[in-house]
């Protein structure tokens, strides 16, 4: 805590107790945060200052700020922050301690990133496990994008702590996830306050006509009131913004002060850290004489030194380093690297070589190349972009400043800023690379088509086919795989029309391989249809012992589908979440746990489907990202659930992306249907199967086939039944044979197609297409006037449907079985209709038995978090210990 007692603060009540509420919660073990916004100078420092000394006996204060000249440090600001408690990193668990500190640079080694946050977490929790905890974080609108996500991920999730957590940010500069907490605008002081704060001020004496311009000018912004009675006269010749005229107003209070004293001054501006041992080094570095210049700048009002290195405002220190010269400015950078210890910061050792760098320098740029690679390993990848781009431009060989524009990038893309990365890419010129360096770029401008403006992504594949096309002749193998890439990133974005027929029609061009591969059999489905190559497309995927798919899993889950092969599906999304847990992908877990959703409802384990979704959101959290859509909308639809659904499909018709993404046309066929909505569900089941992407338009048919016999519709039906067929035949696995047969039954009105039907579909994990293969059965037979034999189907299926949750359907088996003489039973309401998402989570794991803080760990929540969740369960289900979760219904 700051040892210089802040300025009273004028008007600010307001402000005041709902800060002193936020404290009072915490103290109490109930903890949240708060986002203080507003313009330059308008009290949000002043604030913070306050409330670090309000705060109640008792209370641990730590602070961070954001900098603007570090903005691309991953992990800079949560560094600072957790500075003061970092002796307590050992007690964590190993995994969050060894992902703290590679994140801070403490450590080497590659921490899964996403879990950064929930560590911070733990170390935050068990200091404030001593004494509540007051974490304030400055200029949040400058913290780097990696402590942007982990501090707003940690915000969120402090609820059940005693800490709370106070930002301040600029209103006009948005940070990601900020938005997203309880918000208090900050204001202009009215104008009895503004007067009375400008008559505390004993700088200057102020005529009436002059103080009623500088009220007028400073429209209420307190510092503005302070700062410019201060700049040597106010008469402006031209307006200015307030920020702007406070800058210069400190820039004037610098001007008459020692020129070692200046000096000092952008010397401290230039590092973020604050660390004073680091400033007096770097001081003595430039012949400074510290004691005198340090206490000149001092009683300047300007800065303090104290524990850390505080200037007055971070305009002040803003205003510092503007107003230098750009030699001193690099002096600086220059001082600050030679006292910075390589081994402890590589990386901010690098970053001030770099500033303090005015021309090509190979050394400087292989430095900032390895803290590139650092920075990855660590999750910042904004970090690695600035550090790469930095590098290239003080690279002195072309080929070398090519291959670092090419990584940065490509980096600057993964960290969501497509626009950034086209203008890398554009500054490249083209005609003299080779030809593999060519397909990089042109696999980087497709990649950039997909995620980035609607309008590029129409020719998305385009630039990715052209690579292929390049690298036919000088690597073969290569250009293969990126005809695979091409169809496999169009296909889970969804964006471009036609993008397999697009595809699969240019790769007819592909070098051929030593041996049939994906990319064949492929073709080979384009060309002659599921009965050539079936075959063709089994031995690809098994090939490499089994594992063919686990270069293209997000394919490979779609190929599944269309082989009507559940073991394959099932296969590769074990594959992809233990593969995501081990190397700490999160695009790969999150793929998994999305899949392992979706299976769990097409197998009618919609418990299973609700942790899954409440695990890959968690993850979604983590990353600062939004959560996948896809497996929530089958999961409404399954469930009947018709307003919920219905608002799902609006999402996802809002999102605009593709087949992985959420098409709703699929999951609203089966909504209708399960609705007795037939004209609905024809119209969404014709969108799915023209819509022709893999697996989609397969699994749409049959919803096709009911709903056309349904509105008697027969020849859309029959053609249905025969695409139907052409697909389920050569796959020739037991789901298939079922769907096929319980298709044929409804065109046909066999009851040996009936039985069939229930025959295949029993030797499955299909429970779904199994109770509705018994609901279409006894539908047949009591049409046929066979009650007694309907009764026994629809009793079967009603039982099968209520007990998997598919409350449509089971309502229209209740209907039937009403119709037949006979009252459906009722069942009592299970586990999963009463939980949340992330509760349905938290019951089965801790039914398995997993403690608090193991559950925690997969929903990236504080194991006191986990505990509250578990008394609301208990509170839900009626029960009142951990043992009898093990014994109720629906949590499969």
């Amino acid at each position: 805590m700051s040892t210089t007692s802040p300025r009273p603060l004028v008007g600010r009540r307001e402000e005041v107790d709902r800060l002193l509420a936020l404290l009072g919660s915490a103290g109490q073990g109930r903890g949240g945060a708060l986002v203080l916004r507003g313009e330059p100078g308008i009290g949000k420092s002043a604030l913070l200052d306050h409330i670090e000394h309000a705060a109640p006996e008792g209370f641990r204060v730590i602070r961070a700020s954001g900098a603007e000249f570090e903005a691309e440090l991953a992990f800079a600001a949560l560094h600072q922050l957790c500075v003061p408690v970092l002796d307590r990193v050992d007690g964590l668990s190993a995994p969050y301690r060894d992902s703290l500190l590679v994140a801070f640079g403490l450590a080497d080694g590659a921490p899964d990133p996403f879990r950064t946050g929930l560590a911070a977490l733990e170390l935050l929790a068990s200091a404030a496990a001593e004494r509540p905890l007051l974490c304030l974080v400055d200029d949040a609108h400058w913290m780097d994008a990696a402590s942007a996500r982990a501090l707003t991920f940690l915000a969120r999730r402090i609820s059940a702590e005693p800490i709370a957590m106070v930002f301040a940010a600029r209103d006009r500069d948005p940070v990601h996830g900020l938005d997203g907490l309880p918000g208090l605008a900050v204001g202009g002081l009215d104008d009895a306050h503004a007067r009375e704060l400008l008559a505390e001020e004993r700088t200057a004496t102020l005529d009436e006509r002059v103080r009623d311009r500088v009220l007028a000018e400073a429209r209420g912004n307190p510092l503005a009131l302070i700062e410019l009675p201060k700049a040597g006269g106010f008469a402006l010749p031209t307006p200015s913004p307030v920020a702007g005229r406070i800058e210069r107003s400190f820039q004037t209070r610098m001007a008459g002060l020692p020129a070692q004293a200046r000096l000092l001054l952008v010397l401290a501006s230039a590092d973020p850290t604050g660390d004073p041992g680091l400033l007096w080094a770097a001081a003595r570095r430039l012949g400074i004489e510290v004691p005198a210049a340090s206490a000149a700048a001092e009683a300047s009002g300007l800065v303090h030194f104290e524990t850390r290195v505080r200037f007055c405002h971070p305009l002040a220190r803003s205003a510092a380093y503007r107003a230098a010269e750009p030699e001193p400015r690099r002096a600086a950078h220059r001082a600050l690297a030679e006292a910075t210890d390589p081994a402890a910061a590589p990386d901010r050792r690098a970053w001030h070589r770099a500033q303090a760098t005015a021309g090509p320098d190979e050394r400087v740029a292989a430095e900032l190349e390895s803290s590139a690679s650092r920075a990855q390993a660590r999750g910042g990848v904004a970090a690695a972009a600035a550090f790469l781009q930095r590098a290239a431009a003080l690279s002195l060989d072309p080929g070398r400043r090519t291959g670092r524009t090419l990584a940065a990038a490509r980096a600057t893309l993964e960290a969501g800023r497509p626009d950034a990365a086209a203008d890398l890419l554009a500054g490249i010129d083209t005609e003299a690379l080779d030809a593999s360096r060519r397909a990089s770029v042109d696999l980087l401008r497709g990649q950039i088509a997909f995620v980035g403006d609607a309008d590029g992504a129409v020719g998305g594949p385009e630039p990715i086919l052209r690579a292929a096309r390049r690298l036919a002749a000088v690597d073969p193998e290569r250009s293969r795989a990126c005809f695979v890439a091409a169809l496999e990133t169009g296909l889970v974005v969804g964006r471009a029309a036609g993008v397999l027929d697009r595809v699969l029609d240019a790769a007819r061009s592909a070098p051929p391989a030593p041996e049939p591969d994906l990319l064949d059999a492929l073709v080979l489905l384009r060309a002659e249809g599921h009965r050539a190559a079936v075959p063709a497309l089994r031995r690809a995927l098994a090939a490499g012992g089994g594992a063919g798919w686990t270069r293209v899993p997000a394919l490979a889950t779609m190929l599944a589908g269309e082989l009507w092969d559940m073991d394959l599906h099932a296969a590769v999304l074990e594959w992809l979440v233990r593969a995501g847990r081990e190397t700490g992908s999160p695009i790969t877990v999150r793929l998994g746990l999305s899949q392992a959703a979706l299976s769990a409802v097409l197998t009618g384990g919609f418990g299973r489907a609700m942790a899954a979704i409440a695990e890959e959101e968690a993850v979604a959290d983590a990353l600062g990202d939004v959560p996948q859509l896809y497996p929530r909308v089958h999961l409404a639809a399954a469930r009947g659930r018709r307003r919920e659904a219905l608002d799902l499909f609006a999402e996802a018709e809002r999102r605009g992306t593709g087949q992985l993404a959420a098409r709703p046309h699929l999951p609203a066929a089966v909504l209708h249907n399960g609705l007795a909505e037939y004209p609905a569900a024809l119209e969404a089941a014709r969108r799915a199967v023209e819509d022709g992407g893999l697996y989609s338009a397969g699994t749409a048919l049959p919803e096709l086939v009911e709903a056309a016999v349904r509105c008697g519709e027969d020849a859309a039906a029959a053609s249905a039944l025969e695409s139907l067929l052409e697909r389920t035949e050569p796959a020739g696995t037991r789901y298939a044979l079922g769907v096929a047969a319980g298709a044929r039954a409804l065109v046909g009105g066999a009851e040996e197609d009936h039985r069939a039907a229930v025959e295949h579909l029993a030797g499955t994990p299909m429970l779904p297409d199994l109770a509705r293969a018994h609901l279409r059965y006894g539908e047949w037979l009591r049409r046929a006037g066979r009650r007694r034999d309907a009764r026994e189907q629809l009793r079967t299926a009603h039982e099968r449907l209520s007990g998997i949750g598919m409350e449509a359907f089971a309502l229209r088996a209740a209907r039937e079985l009403r119709a037949t003489g006979e009252t459906a039973r009722g069942r009592s309401g299970r586990a999963r209709d009463r939980l949340t998402m992330q509760e349905m989570h938290i019951a089965r794991r801790v039914a398995t038995g997993a403690t608090s803080k193991e559950v925690a760990a997969h929903l990236f929540v504080s194991p006191r978090t986990v505990d509250a969740h578990l008394r609301s369960i208990f509170r839900k289900l009626g029960i009142t210990s951990r043992r009898q979760l093990r014994d109720l219904p629906g949590l499969e």
